[in-house]
């Protein structure tokens, strides 16, 4: 299939008052057009792999794997890290269901109730909803119930715990055994721009 958005033609026009144009906001036009030209490209990259890596879910299953994949990443978006941390996030939820039929039952209904008001306002299921600002306009409508607080409470530490992030975020890890982050450059952060 033709990639249709390298059809779209671009035409950027400078006003009488380009001189005042910086570097950084030239930088920041251009990727703009560059996010909005690329974006359907990345997500239709990153759809087959989520639903692939849904079959991982062998007690909830993979369509209910593939509903909390999109959950996840809603809740906790990171746009460079890939979808197997958030697997692996998820997969303890997945452990502890296969014994606990109380999460279980949890897991199962709320999806099913999600999937029930995107059915109602989309006519398509959440995990099938392209646009994110879709997909978290309905956790606005979940966001206080039992479903959605479990999932994200795990998650915060599933997700954040895990030490193959760490680096993705320029997180270090523990100092304190090694003389604590004042002995050992509190202060470097390079991975943060400083010209803000």
């Amino acid at each position: 299939m033709k990639d249709k958005t390298a059809q779209i033609p671009v035409r950027v026009t400078l006003s009488d008052d380009a001189a005042g144009l910086t570097r950084r906001r030239f930088l920041t036009l251009g990727s703009m057009v560059a996010l909005g030209t690329g974006a359907l490209a990345t997500t239709a990259l990153t759809v087959p792999v989520r639903r692939a890596l849904a079959g991982e879910f062998t007690v909830l299953g993979a369509e209910a794997g593939s509903t909390l994949l999109f959950l996840a990443r809603d809740i906790f978006p990171h746009d460079h890290i890939e979808d197997r941390y958030y697997l692996q996030a998820l997969m303890p939820l997945e452990a502890q269901a296969a014994t606990d039929n109380r999460l279980k039952r949890l897991l199962a209904d709320g999806i099913m109730t999600l999937d029930r008001l995107a059915l109602q306002r989309f006519k398509q299921t959440y995990a099938e909803l392209e646009r994110e600002s879709d997909r978290i306009g309905l956790l606005y409508v979940i966001e206080h119930g039992d479903f959605f607080q479990k999932l994200k409470g795990h998650l915060v530490t599933g997700l954040y715990d895990n030490k193959e992030v760490w680096p993705l975020f320029g997180y270090e890890g523990s100092s304190w055994e090694k003389g604590g982050y004042v002995n050992r450059g509190f202060d470097d952060i390079d991975w943060l721009e400083h010209n803000v």
